[in-house]
């Protein structure tokens, strides 16, 4: 098995085919994407493919250690993951291709107008140790 990162983005990826902005959408409108990706995960758990998801908050700071006393905290003026990330997922699969299958069916989950989004999802492997077979 092997853990990738499906990464949902605001902006920087390329544009999605139903590319309304979340602020745009009616609430059930929201509401029947968030259930998808809920019944998505419901799914994927069930098959011992979900590790975990979140949603995340626009809001974010960067913090660097820089020596004794308070760390130093900026806002900018750079491009930040609060700009870029919307939320992830974190799934355990069997292949490379499997991966690509759910982050295919991930990507047309409901948007504005209850038709499919077909957004780009970043997907990323875990950095880690190449499993070895042994006879």
């Amino acid at each position: 098995m092997a853990k990738y990162l499906l990464l949902k983005h605001y902006r920087g990826a390329p544009a999605a085919v139903n590319d309304i902005p979340m602020d745009q959408w009616k609430p059930e409108e929201i509401s029947a994407h968030v259930q998808y990706m809920q019944d998505f995960a419901d799914r994927l758990e069930k098959t011992g493919e979900y590790v975990d998801s979140q949603a995340l908050a626009q809001e974010g700071t960067w913090v660097r250690f820089d020596g004794a006393g308070r760390p130093p905290v900026t806002d900018g003026p750079f491009a930040e993951t609060k700009d870029l990330i919307a939320g992830w997922m974190v799934i355990d699969v069997d292949t490379y291709e499997r991966a690509l299958e759910l982050a295919g069916e991930l990507s047309a989950a409901p948007g504005a107008g209850g038709k499919p989004i077909h957004e780009w999802l970043e997907l990323r492997p875990f950095y880690g140790e190449q499993p070895t077979i042994t006879e």
